[in-house]
């Protein structure tokens, strides 16, 4: 994969791909803002490189889910007002994404400034890699750097086909994931532990099948905890457990025998319904009786989970152990990150909800790497080959 090191940006233009789909918030004046500025400040390192080496920098990142139509709500307007406050830089938002209008704010662009152009999933053309947009991308500037691993496992006009068209390169965000990632897969310190939460089975059935074949121990919390549990035998009253979810576990389960050690929360912290105010209690046990649902896992098997990765060598995390967002069923996400914040070895955190977790506690310069990624991560750490960081294998026109 072709970095930074590889690439002359003197006084040229940089299209740079960035992932600044990031949450928004209704501001004071009713204006949205960003709520949640982690993946601009990840992006930060790569920017001011750029700008130190003389680079005029043309932004394109994709926010929300506007599918081919221009969408005011999803205007890149409030992340330049972040990134205004984040760099010293002269940052500027472009009208539309491509056109002539584009093209001549793009020429007038000094060395160090920025053009945000905006939401590229504005134009129909992103989603389909349609060539006649990828060009119009590639031909506002000399040179491509993705830095959006969190949209590498999709194969879109600005991830994928503008990188055959232009001397291209990894930027220095995505670089650090696939190192990160691939230490955790390839050459992991033992032992290796993996804690896997959320909600579903079938989300995640591939990560887990990657993990039992490389992983010294894998703990399981979060929703997903209760279809392994319904394929023991056990009771889950109304926890969330569709019967696809139960097939998946009795394969995982099948699977463990005879790779990794795979361990399932021995109580349970149960509520009547999703909502913190609900009437709660800790099982002690795993039966969870009719009328109630599992929404934590209990203190004991919290700290068994912990005292498993401060064993560790390696430990990646991805997903929370319950409804975290509910102060009574935060516990058990707590202790655990928590433990992988002390942990000696090396520490690897999913993005989604595990970095929200990470967040909230206030934990996530204590991890060694925080991916910014969702599906892109989970994808690489099954083994697939993402879009994005294939078309820089050798990528684009010689430099």
């Amino acid at each position: 994969m072709r970095t930074l090191e590889s690439i002359d940006v003197q006084g040229k233009r940089v299209l740079l791909r960035v992932d600044f789909n990031v949450p928004l918030a209704d501001g004071r004046d009713g204006r949205p803002l960003v709520a949640d500025d982690t993946r601009i400040v990840a992006a930060l390192k790569t920017i001011e490189e750029l700008r130190a080496r003389g680079a005029r920098l043309v932004v394109v990142s994709h926010l929300g889910r506007p599918r081919g139509e221009r969408d005011e709500r999803l205007s890149m307007a409030p992340v330049v007002a972040r990134l205004r406050e984040l760099t010293d830089a002269r940052v500027t938002l472009a009208p539309a994404v491509v056109g002539s209008a584009v093209k001549a704010l793009c020429e007038e662009l000094g060395a160090g400034e920025l053009l945000v152009l905006e939401n590229v999933r504005f134009e129909p053309g992103e989603t389909r890699n349609d060539p006649a947009f990828a060009r119009a991308l590639a031909d506002l500037a000399g040179v491509y750097v993705n830095d959006a691993f969190g949209s590498a496992h999709r194969a879109h006009a600005s991830t994928e086909g503008v990188a055959h068209l232009l001397p291209s390169a990894a930027g220095r965000l995505l670089e650090s994931e696939v190192r990160a990632l691939s230490e955790i897969v390839e050459h992991p310190q033992p032992p290796l532990v993996a804690v896997l939460g959320g909600a579903k089975v079938a989300d995640k059935i591939a990560v887990i099948d990657r993990f039992l074949q490389i992983a010294d121990v894998l703990l399981i919390g979060g929703a997903m905890c209760f279809p392994f549990l319904a394929a023991q035998g056990h009771a889950v009253g109304d926890s969330l457990c569709s019967r696809e979810d139960v097939a998946h576990a009795r394969g995982v389960l099948a699977q463990a025998r005879s790779l990794a050690r795979l361990e399932l929360p021995r109580d349970l912290v149960i509520g009547e319904r999703f909502a913190a105010d609900t009437e709660h209690r800790v099982l002690d046990g795993v039966e969870v009786p009719a009328g109630w649902l599992g929404l934590d896992i209990g203190p004991a098997s919290a700290a068994r989970y912990a005292s498993e990765v401060e064993r560790a060598g390696s430990t990646f995390w991805n997903g929370p152990m319950g409804a975290f967002e509910l102060e009574p069923f935060a516990a058990g996400t707590r202790v655990v990150a928590e433990a992988i914040a002390r942990a000696p070895g090396l520490t690897v955190v999913g993005g989604g909800d595990s970095a929200a977790a990470l967040a909230q506690l206030g934990l996530q310069a204590e991890v060694d790497h925080l991916s910014t990624g969702g599906g892109a991560t989970l994808e690489f750490l099954e083994g697939k080959r993402l879009p994005g960081i294939a078309a820089l294998d050798g990528a684009g026109v010689p430099s």
